[in-house]
């Protein structure tokens, strides 16, 4: 561990370890393990980059690192040079909805937008204007002209007419060209707020764009393959949709329809995906196990998800299988929990040895403090034992001096073991502003 890590970097890392969240960049110095499992995402990166569909449903219990295996994906697909929209999923914001929580959810994706230029986000922008520049390089370069310019993206865009709503879409980015090409900022920025699906009715859209619809709700995963189908023309390798806290739709949509519909629309996605219906698009569906597992409110309530989910009897017990849909992130082995505070210890020093605040005794003797206080919780999920520790090294950091055995024994570790089965039975109703006509019953109600 050699590589020296700037302070930025140091910073978005600890600050996020400490809150008990992901960091966005700097992954690589903390990450371990899930070997297999960053293979078979790979895997599924090559296969999209050859025009297939891949779904996988990351399952895992509270504080497992699915989110970090999110961020982990994220960042070896914009190495790739993949274009990645990230969220997670509220009552606001779901995959299915008649009040503007599917548009929603499509919106934040947009405005999570990244690619390797910008990987924190916003690169809608940066994605159309640089193919629309590009193709009016070529063809000037060849002497043409600005109607040869204009003609050259209609036919570019050609293939987008074949789908659902292409025609729209193409139109719009069309109208954007025509901005670009008269430095007309307003025409520009009206057509990336269509694109971001920031329009709300229909009759603003038709006078800034002359274009007769909008992305709503209805059309959200129609749209997610009309912009996979860009991205590819645009010259990227392929798109990945990534959403995270897929147990809201379980667990925090109380009326059976809302949830049935957001399953039929995963449904959805994972038949094309499976039967190659579509190509250019990876989803990765990020939950519990009881998002997973629940027989009366998860997927597996849902019969034809069940059967398509469910896990291959035919696998000996030991094994695992990561062929199918389903991607199960096993716990962190003790190795592999010395080796990630020992990439903390790494991150807090800046990468410099001379800087450990503490030996690798000291790191087994916190790991013996871990398990004396949380028990078996510190092995099924490690993120309480990791905020425990960087709150070790920042205290050892602001006392100089400090021996760090005179301060183990005031670090404070609280088990959560319970948490994610208090969270599955709390089920709290979707806010008034934003149900659904289907959602409004008295199935809750009570004096």
């Amino acid at each position: 561990m050699s590589q020296v890590i700037r302070p930025r970097e140091r910073e978005a890392i600890l600050q996020s370890l400490r809150a008990g969240v992901v960091p966005r960049i700097g992954l690589q110095h903390i990450q371990v393990g899930r070997q297999a499992e960053v293979a078979a995402i790979l895997d599924d990166l090559q296969l999209i980059r050859d025009d297939a569909a891949t779904v996988r449903f990351i399952i895992g219990r509270f504080g497992s690192g699915k989110s970090f295996f999110l961020n982990l994906a994220r960042t070896v697909a914009l190495e790739q040079r993949f274009v990645v929209a990230q969220a997670d999923l509220t009552p606001d914001r779901r995959l299915h909805a008649t009040g503007g929580a599917a548009r929603a959810l499509y919106a934040e994706l947009m405005h999570n937008a990244s690619i390797r230029a910008k990987p924190e986000g916003g690169a809608l922008a940066s994605v159309v204007e640089r193919w629309v520049a590009e193709v009016d390089h070529t063809v000037r370069q060849d002497g043409g002209t600005d109607t040869q310019v204009a003609r050259s993206i209609r036919e570019r865009l050609q293939p987008l007419q074949e789908l659902v709503s292409g025609y729209d879409f193409s139109h719009v980015l069309v109208r954007y060209f025509e901005g670009f090409q008269a430095d007309d900022q307003a025409l520009m920025s009206a057509a990336l707020r269509w694109l971001r699906a920031e329009y709300s009715t229909k009759t603003e859209a038709r006078a800034d764009l002359g274009v007769r619809s909008i992305i709503d709700d209805a059309d959200v995963y129609d749209y997610l393959k009309l912009f996979a189908r860009f991205v590819r023309i645009a010259g990227y390798a392929g798109f990945l949709v990534s959403l995270d806290e897929m147990g809201v739709l379980s667990h925090r949509l109380n009326n059976s329809l809302a949830r049935n519909a957001n399953y039929e629309m995963i449904l959805r996605i994972l038949n094309d995906c499976l039967q190659g219906s579509v190509g250019g698009i990876g989803f990765l569906f990020a939950g519990t196990d009881t998002f997973l597992q629940d027989q009366r409110r998860g997927l597996f309530s849902y019969e034809a998800l069940a059967t398509r989910l469910a896990d291959n009897g035919l696998v000996p017990n030991g094994w695992r299988d990561l062929s199918g849909p389903v991607v199960r992130l096993p716990n962190l082995g003790i190795e592999e929990l010395y080796v990630l505070f020992g990439n903390i210890r790494h991150v807090f020093a800046t990468g410099d040895p001379a800087k450990y605040l503490v030996d690798e005794a000291g790191i087994q003797a916190y790991m013996s403090h871990c398990a004396s206080k949380l028990g078996a919780e510190f092995f099924l999920s490690p993120r309480e034992a990791v905020r425990g520790f960087v709150t070790y090294l920042s205290l050892l950091e602001q006392n100089p001096g400090t021996d760090w055995r005179s301060m183990l024994g005031d670090t404070a570790l609280t088990p959560r073991a319970n948490l994610e089965a208090e969270d599955a039975d709390a089920v709290p109703a979707v806010s008034a502003g934003t149900v659904d006509s289907t959602e409004d019953d008295l199935s809750n109600f009570s004096l």
